[in-house]
């Protein structure tokens, strides 16, 4: 069968969901946690471990291998016009320290069941199918977050990402050396026909609502910081309260801050202190550094940038109240909100009502390597619902028939796409 002479509008198989499961199921035993979660942090030798399966996996599955500069692994499947611009789908294979079975992988492993299903019944699609690795999504090892798929867009140079460093100063560059993913493509500058990503919410409201897929129509945007407050190390005994200068307290005020913005600008707000770093960080010393994270995010972007302004001005006062310096406050990363793609977001609901799947669309609350994608790319996601809305945690769950229906979608969507 020949897509090209079938479009997605009539019958295609759907996917083999207990080999999606069982291929998932596999890959959580790289990296697996006590409590059921998987620990790949960005180019550790779990990362390779997980790499190199996917590797294996795709090649059993006729697909042809290739790495660019930042890592981004690439499995090719042939069109019958393989000169035609590919359709992509992907997403990442780390994850945050206790992270989950599903976050990332799942779009991974979900594309490349995609692949396995067209060849199961011999279907040919006219542009060639890419499944893409992004290197580094997470940010939880290297920050910022999606770095490759940030240089792959544009938005970063090569030096910059493959200069980025771990808290023991070494670089992505360096590791990627040491992992053997160093690849030697150019990243990005291609031209690429469509681009889908499986993923689950990461969120509650597909659960609670009862709904199976989500046509993820915009995503919000996000503005990272990092500060560093510094006042003086003193012994926390004889130093009188009043002259102190305690960095910690002021950190805490910002926290508290932080929290009140997210508040302020409800329901759609949110805002997040996640790292934290005392200096000299000894029980009985004042702490005269703190170095630490706000995350802050909304999908409009003039809000988001009062939300900015807001941080910026109460971080000051925060200071000048626990008399201390503000002696960094920088923000590292920011992308403005995203409007995915009308096409591949059209091709996304269609595949979910023509499965009879209940569906409804949604923005994305998390960032993911598709929102760079969108800029040089139509573009769009498929969410499905994760149990309790609980993700970054090892207990982050889904079902067996939510994973197979997103792939179904994801399955539909993309031969609709690549005929």
């Amino acid at each position: 069968m020949n897509a090209a002479l079938n479009p997605a509008p009539i019958a295609l198989p759907r996917i083999n969901g207990p080999r999606l499961w069982s291929s998932l199921m596999e890959m959580a035993q790289i990296g697996a946690t006590p409590k059921g979660g998987v620990c790949r942090l960005a180019l550790t030798d779990l990362d390779k471990q997980g790499r190199d399966l996917f590797v294996r996996w795709a090649k059993q599955a006729g697909c042809t291998i290739s790495v660019d500069k930042m890592g981004n692994v690439f499995a090719r499947r042939a069109g019958s016009d393989d000169s035609l611009p590919p359709v992509i789908t992907g997403s990442h294979a780390d994850s945050q320290p206790t992270g989950g079975k599903f976050d990332g992988i799942y779009g991974v492993l979900g594309g490349l069941e995609v692949i396995r299903t067209l060849n199961d019944h011999g279907i040919t699609t006219r542009h060639p199918i890419e499944v893409v690795i992004w290197t580094n999504e997470e940010g939880s090892r290297f920050a910022p977050a999606m770095v490759s798929s940030g240089v792959f867009a544009g938005v970063f140079t090569l030096d910059y990402g493959l200069s980025r460093a771990d808290v023991d100063g070494k670089t992505m560059g360096e590791e990627l050396a040491r992992i053997g993913y160093a690849g030697d493509l150019p990243v990005g500058g291609r031209p690429i026909h469509a681009a889908f990503e499986l993923h689950i919410e990461q969120g509650p409201i597909l659960e609670t609502e009862g709904i199976t897929i989500g046509v993820v129509h915009a995503a919000q945007g996000q503005r990272w910081y990092e500060v560093v407050l510094t006042g003086q190390e003193s012994h926390a005994g004889p130093t009188p309260m009043p002259r102190r200068r305690d960095a910690l307290l002021g950190a805490s005020k910002v926290v508290q801050l932080v929290n009140a913005i997210g508040h302020k600008y409800a329901p759609y707000a949110c805002a997040t202190v996640g790292m934290l770093q005392v200096h000299p960080n000894s029980r009985n010393v004042i702490p005269g550094r703190v170095f630490f994270t706000v995350d802050l995010r909304h999908p409009e972007d003039a809000v988001l940038a009062q939300m900015d302004a807001d941080l910026r001005a109460g971080i000051a006062a925060a200071a000048d109240e626990a008399k201390v310096e503000v002696s960094k406050l920088e923000q590292i990363f920011y992308y403005a909100p995203v409007a995915f793609d009308a096409d591949c977001v059209a091709a996304v609901r269609a595949a979910a009502q023509r499965l009879g799947y209940s569906h409804r669309d949604i923005v994305s609350g998390a960032g993911h390597d598709a929102c760079y994608l969108a800029q040089v790319a139509p573009t769009s996601m498929v969410f499905v619902p994760c149990i309790g809305g609980i993700s970054h945690n090892e207990i982050e769950d889904a079902t067996p028939e939510w994973i197979e229906a997103g792939a179904n979608v994801l399955l539909q969507a993309m031969v609709e796409r690549a005929e």
